[in-house]
Order: structure tokens, then sequence, then C-alpha cells
């Protein structure tokens, strides 16, 4: 019989502020925030340039500390660890992908995918290397482990981005525009993957100023002005495989095949 239990909550905060001191002037980046997430959703974060999404993303990812308020990381206090034991935090729990790629150039991919192994200081035995290689096989570049970014198209290194993510066996996704650098095709690509990686019970929570982008997640959190202004469920939810298929040529191949 299946569980009415609701999942457990992954991310709490309460009345989270970020105050920027310019000069003079104050700015309120962060205005009393309160979102919840629990465990298993994939969340959409958006506004436009200056509500406060991308500040909100720093501060969950652990990246940034909140002027004040609380923050809750799947059940630990965040807000007064040291810089150490917020990265431990991230090495641990959470993987990130940039609308960037934040690649390193002249490197191959599997030694991009590897490196945030190297700095785990967390004790865990991880062979990194087969690791990696797992990493980006679950993404389908299996066959690219040798491929420089320079190689590799967008999609492609959005992927090892994604890898990249994915290598420590983090619980949650953090994405923050992950489709800015992306054409329409290969951004639903992206989503595809994230969209895979949800049903296998990540939570994924995306930052986008796209709306057609937020369509495919279950929830969409609105931000203006520092505040959130909406939290609602995704009434029509797009399935990303299946606009990929309308997007295909029906003469190629379907290149968003996946193992994930």
């Amino acid at each position: 019989m299946a569980s009415n239990e609701p999942s457990p909550i992954v991310i709490q905060t309460t009345d989270l502020t970020r105050v920027y001191q310019t000069g003079r002037t104050e700015v309120r980046a962060l205005d009393g925030v309160d979102i919840t997430i629990h465990d298993g959703e994939f969340v959409a974060i958006m506004g436009a340039s200056g509500s406060g999404k991308s500040t909100l993303m720093n501060i969950l990812g652990c990246l940034d500390k909140p002027t004040s308020g609380s923050y809750v990381l799947a059940g630990t206090q965040v807000e007064n660890l040291s810089r150490n034991e917020l990265a431990d935090i991230r090495n641990a729990q959470i993987g990130f992908v940039f609308q960037s790629f934040n690649l390193l150039s002249r490197t191959q991919a599997i030694d991009n995918v590897e490196l945030p192994l190297l700095y785990d200081r967390s004790g865990r035995k991880i062979d990194s290397r087969r690791a990696a290689t797992e990493a980006l096989e679950r993404v389908g570049l299996g066959d690219r482990l040798d491929h420089e970014p320079s190689e590799l198209s967008g999609g492609e290194q959005q992927r090892v981005a994604i890898a990249r993510a994915l290598v420590g066996s983090p619980s949650m996704i953090l994405a923050d525009e992950p489709t800015g650098n992306l054409d329409t095709h290969t951004s639903v690509e992206v989503m595809t993957l994230f969209q895979k990686l949800n049903d296998n019970g990540i939570t994924v929570v995306v930052v986008t100023h796209e709306a057609d982008i937020a369509r495919y997640t279950d929830r969409i959190i609105l931000m203006r002005d520092g505040r959130v202004i909406s939290d609602e469920a995704v009434a029509d939810r797009r399935i990303a495989r299946d606009d990929l298929e309308k997007l295909a040529d029906p003469d190629e191949p379907d290149v968003a095949e996946v193992a994930v």
C-alpha cells in the first residue's frame, strides 16, 4: 500500500535575507524568503534579472551565507556553519550545474568530471576514475571520455557538467540557468536528462528566467524584488522526451538517448 506521508523536507528557509552594502547604499537581494522543498521534487525558481533568484541559489548551495534568517538543509542548520563545514556539505550532498558549464579547457571530459572527487574530504572510499567514467556513461557520453571541451558541442559540454555534478552521488542538483547558452533543441535535451534524473529520485532545483523551461518542472517559485510572490504547482507539466521527439529530424537518430 502506498504511503500518504509526505517525503522528507530537504530545503527549508525561514525569513531569509541577504543584504549587500554598496558604498552607502544597502541592497536587499533577499527580503524575507520562506520556501520548503521536499525530497524528490523538481522545482523551478523564476524571476527577472535582479529578482534575487541567483542569490537564493547561492545560499541554497552553501556558496554564500544569509545576512539573517534560517536555512535548514536535510536536517542541518546551515547559516552558522564554517567555510570548511559548508564545503563538506556541498561535496557530500549537492551537485552544481551552471550556465557557462565551468569546464577546464584543454582537459579531457573524464578529468573534468573526476575533479570534485579529488577535493572530497569526507573519507569516502571512491574509485574516482571509475566513478567519472560511470557518470559520463550515465549522461550518454561514454564515448567522449577523452574529448576536451573544444571538441564537444554546447549540449555535450553541459552534459559533461551534469556528469560532474553527479559524480559524488549527490541527493540534490542545483542548476543555475542551465539552458541559457543553448539552442531550443539542446535545451530540451538537457531538460530530458534532468527529468530522468528526477525520476530516479534526485531532487532538482533549476533557476531560470525561461517560462518554457520551467514548464518541465513540477513546481514554480516566482520571485520579484527579493521576495517570493507565488509558489504553485505546474498545471500542465511538459514531458521533455515527448517534445524532443517532435523536434527531432525523423531521418536522424535521437541524439538525447541517454542511459540514466
